[in-house]
Order: C-alpha cells, then structure tokens, then sequence
C-alpha cells in the first residue's frame, strides 16, 4: 500500500513538472536563463515570472520528492508519518474546494494508502507485542 502511495505522489508530482515546463519553458526558457525576469509583486509580474511559478517553483518538484522519500521508507521497511497523509489529503480537499476538480485528486487516494499501511503496521507492531507478552507470560510460569 504504502509503495502504491509512494509512485502515486511521484508520478503526480512528475507528471505536474514536466507538463509545465513542456507548456511553458518552450517560450519562456530564454528569459529566464536571460535574466530578464522580475520576482515583483503579483500584479507586476510577467508572463516568464508567472510560467516559472506554474513549473520550476511550484508544487510538481516538492511532491515528487515527497514521493521518492515515501518509497525510500518503505523499501526500509519504515512506515511514512502520519502527518504527510492528513496535509495532503487537506491539501487536496481545499484545492478542490477553491478551484474544482483536478487530476490532482488523485493524490487522495495515495493519502487513503498511506493511513491504510500506517494502520497495517500498527496492527502488525501490536499483535507482536501482544505475542512477546503471551510469550513471556507463559515462559514465567
């Protein structure tokens, strides 16, 4: 569950990156690099400064890292916290709520994996030190 939740966060995070910057770096890669670009205020900015918010500094890089570290827990045998599943899932719902549906609504199911396999583990981590205890219990006798 929790390695579904990993490629699912990755692959949004991904799939945002790089649909950005093909929609956006082809006309406005030359004034970035060029400099040419303001980090002004909102209404001042320019069309460059705006594409560069959508693609490179948006949302994409930092969720496809989040992703990657999901993965890179799990394949530790580490469950991720369950912090990083309730803000995204929040994120998504107010997203939702402010601007409509989006493919990122896929990411709600990532967050439901993710407190799935949390309760897995927790489930797990308890019926093992329900068996050390009756264990225990039954060697002291």
């Amino acid at each position: 569950m929790v390695k579904w939740a990993g490629w699912i966060i990755a692959l949004a995070g991904m799939g945002h990156t790089l649909g950005s910057l093909v929609e956006a770096a082809p006309e406005h890669a030359g004034t970035w690099f060029g400099g040419g670009w303001n980090l002004g205020d909102y209404p001042e900015m320019s069309d460059a400064t705006v594409a560069w918010w959508y693609s490179v500094f948006s949302f994409g890089p930092p969720l496809l890292l989040i992703g990657l570290t999901v993965l890179w827990l799990d394949r530790r045998g580490m469950t991720p916290p369950l912090f990083i599943s309730w803000a995204m899932a929040a994120w998504v719902v107010v997203g939702f709520v402010v601007d409509g549906p989006s493919p990122l609504l896929v990411l709600l199911v990532a967050a439901g994996l993710l407190l799935a396999g949390a309760r897995r583990t927790r489930r797990r981590e308890n019926a093992s030190s329900q068996a050390d205890t009756t264990a225990r219990a039954h060697i002291e006798s």
